[in-house]
Formats: structure tokens, C-alpha cells, sequence
């Protein structure tokens, strides 16, 4: 089962500008699981490839549009903050119930010198947070519409695919649609064929390239909007899959470091 939890946080000293990398918040979620389940911390910091759940940058402001991913100046104690996590296997979610439900809004955690207190968890839809919700995979199936051939997509973080040694920032179809079916038939049990693709066209984007710079490289994406159609004489049962896909971006992502806040997109409605 899918699972988007978004974390409220509340930092109780300063939080400087190198510690709001990608690297240090995936420290931290390590960090969580480690207080509750330290084999399972231990197995995720080992993994490099195909990894069950992805990561937001932290958050300082409540944004439908496009999120923050670099903070050039660092975030002042008693600021709200928002951080998002999906986890994609359901063993995941279990074993770190303990987690969820003993929440202790006084113990603080490490992100660099500054300690942060968590004072709630999200875990289903929310008018004002768009990134909360969760869904089995089969009702993500069951839900998702076998005659809408408009897929809406907002790039809210910069995207990047590997093609062979070096890194694309344009999206195209196949990038796109074959990051999410890898992913969806690896962890949902309900295999989709890879001919899916064939049947998408883009048909609108407004994107740009943002570039994320650490000490090490510098990472280039793309962020913006692009609108897909499904195209042709397509059977009601491939539509209904593409529209599942469409439907679990919300928590998979797409491309390249996800586990590092990059490549976060969603669905949205009614656009074209």
C-alpha cells in the first residue's frame, strides 16, 4: 500500500543552509527508522538501487505549485516546516508503526546541529496539504478512470532521468511513463505490459531547467507542467492502467534521486 505522509516540524534552534541538502534529510529519515526498527535502518542505508520510499526537501511555506529545494539562507527556530515521505512496499509501513503511533512532539531530532520536534504526522487527504494521502494498490487500480485521456502532470521538483552514463532533464514519454511502470510493477503485484507507452502523446508543457548544486555536483532537472493524451483507438483497459500510473506518481516520483527530494510530481486536474 502506498503511503504519502507529510511531517510537521517545528526546528528549536536554526537550521543552516548545508544541512537542507538531500543528503542530510535522507540521514535523518534513516535516523527515524533506525529508532524503531534498526535492521530495517541498516537494510535501507545499505540499499543503492530500487529504493521502497522517496523524500521531499524541506518545506517552509504551504505551495500547491512548485516546492522548495534549495534554501540559500538558513530556516530560523519556530519555523513551520512541512516534510514529505511516501514509502512504497507495505512491510515498510508496518515496521515502522511504533513509530507513527509513539510520537513524541517533546524528543528532538538531529538534522545537522539543530534539533526539530515533530508535533504531527499526516497520513490522508487534506484540503489545505496536497501531498498527504495513502491507497492500496489495488484501489489505486480499482479508482482510477478507463475514458479520461488527459494526464496532467506538475513537476514541483527538478527531474532528471539516466539515459546510459550521463543524466536527460527532458521528460519525455517513455522517460516518464517507463519510471513509473518500473516502479509500479515492482512493488504493487499487479504487472502492466510495457506496450502501455505506445499510446501517450505529449500535447502541452511549459518546463524549464533548475539547476541543485551541493558541495559534490550539480544536479540539472526540470520543473513546470506538461499535459500527455492517450491517443488512438486505446481498449478501456489500457487507459484504465495509464490512468493508475498517472494516479501513483503522487508517490513514486519519477527519474533520478528521489530518495534525495528530487524528482516529485503529481497529477493534476482539469489543466488542458
Amino acid at each position: 500500500m502506498p503511503h504519502s505522509l507529510v511531517l510537521n516540524l517545528v526546528p528549536r534552534s536554526p537550521i543552516s543552509s548545508g544541512y537542507l541538502t538531500g543528503k542530510h534529510l535522507h540521514a535523518l529519515f534513516l535516523t527515524l527508522v533506525s529508532s524503531v526498527d534498526q535492521e530495517l535502518g541498516n537494510h535501507l542505508h545499505a540499499q543503492t538501487t530500487d529504493k521502497a520510499f522517496t523524500l521531499s526537501p524541506l518545506q517552509t511555506r504551504s505551495q500547491r505549485g512548485h516546492l522548495q529545494w534549495e534554501h540559500p539562507q538558513a530556516i530560523a527556530a519556530g519555523t513551520p516546516c512541512w516534510w514529505r515521505i511516501s514509502l512504497l512496499d507495505d512491510r515498510l509501513f508496518s515496521r515502522l508503526t511504533q513509530l507513527w503511533l509513539n510520537l513524541n512532539p517533546s524528543q528532538p531530532w538531529h538534522l545537522g546541529s539543530a534539533d526539530l520536534s515533530i508535533t504531527s504526522i499526516l497520513g490522508t487527504p487534506q484540503s489545505t496539504q496536497p501531498w498527504a494521502n495513502f491507497a492500496t494498490y489495488a484501489q489505486l487500480y480499482e479508482q482510477a478512470s478507463e475514458n479520461d485521456r488527459q494526464l496532467d502532470f506538475a513537476f514541483c521538483t527538478p527531474t532528471a532521468f539516466r539515459q546510459m552514463q550521463f543524466d536527460s532533464a527532458l521528460p519525455t514519454r517513455d522517460l516518464v511513463f517507463n519510471s513509473l511502470l518500473r516502479r509500479w510493477n515492482q512493488h504493487s503485484g499487479l504487472m502492466f505490459p510495457e506496450s502501455l507507452v505506445e499510446c501517450i502523446f505529449p500535447s502541452f508543457f511549459d518546463i524549464r531547467t533548475e539547476i541543485v548544486a551541493d558541495s559534490r555536483s550539480k544536479f540539472i532537472g526540470c520543473v513546470g507542467a506538461i499535459n500527455f493524451r492517450i491517443l488512438g483507438d486505446a481498449d478501456p483497459t489500457v487507459i484504465k492502467q495509464i490512468n493508475t500510473l498517472a494516479d501513483f506518481a503522487l508517490y513514486s516520483g519519477i527519474g533520478r534521486k528521489t530518495p534525495m527530494g528530487m524528482g516529485m510530481i503529481r497529477r493534476v486536474r482539469g489543466k488542458h
